[in-house]
């Protein structure tokens, strides 16, 4: 079965959408800024201790110090730190060593062939291919037909979409965040649809 991640959770709201929407992801983006979901990492461990244990937390990041991830890793807020920036081999080597036991997932934009190679070729324990930093848009589903990993595939999936990508692709997982939003804002109903369409296949 195709897991789910809710990802983008800034509200004590958002974290009473996905405990009863039940995702296997919850994830939170950590001081990014030019996001409007980034939270501080005070924050997401307010968010965390709100969470359902059955959900494993995720901590997003952006060319952040080894350290910020590694710290939330051993405070218990993250399990998974997903690498959205320009993080390269040492870098994830480094988090490595800084925090033995957290899973390291990269994501890669995906615009030509060549881009999969390095997703491919990557060491991270999994790969997110997407069309850029939380752009809400798809990309050429067509170029990652003949991945060699497991993937999680993000970039513009909605409700309406999710079954086709499924279907098409069968990715490990599916990473959602602006479309289970109505305005910028986590919307319960979208939420919980994902996650029934996701467990559908």
């Amino acid at each position: 079965m195709t897991k789910i991640k809710i990802c983008g959770l800034f509200r004590d709201e958002d974290i009473g959408f996905v405990n009863e929407a039940r995702p296997d992801f919850a994830g939170f983006v950590i001081n990014f800024p030019k996001s409007h979901r980034s939270v501080t990492p005070r924050h997401a461990h307010e968010l965390r201790q709100r969470l359902s244990r059955t959900i494993t937390p995720v901590g997003v990041f952006v060319d952040s110090p080894v350290d910020t991830a590694a710290d939330l890793y051993f405070s218990g807020v993250i399990k998974i730190a997903q690498l959205h920036g320009g993080e390269d081999e040492d870098y994830i080597s480094a988090l490595r060593r800084a925090a033995p036991g957290l899973t390291v997932w990269k994501a890669f934009k995906i615009r030509r062939e060549a881009d999969l190679v390095a997703a491919d070729n990557s060491s991270a324990d999994l790969v997110l291919l997407d069309n850029g930093q939380g752009t809400g848009e798809s990309f050429d589903w067509s170029l990652i037909k003949s991945a060699r990993r497991d993937y999680v595939l993000a970039g513009g999936l909605t409700v309406e979409t999710i079954p086709g990508a499924i279907a098409a692709l069968h990715p490990w997982a599916l990473d959602i965040s602006s479309g289970v939003e109505t305005d910028k804002i986590k919307d319960r109903d979208k939420i919980i649809a994902a996650v029934r369409a996701a467990r559908k296949d």
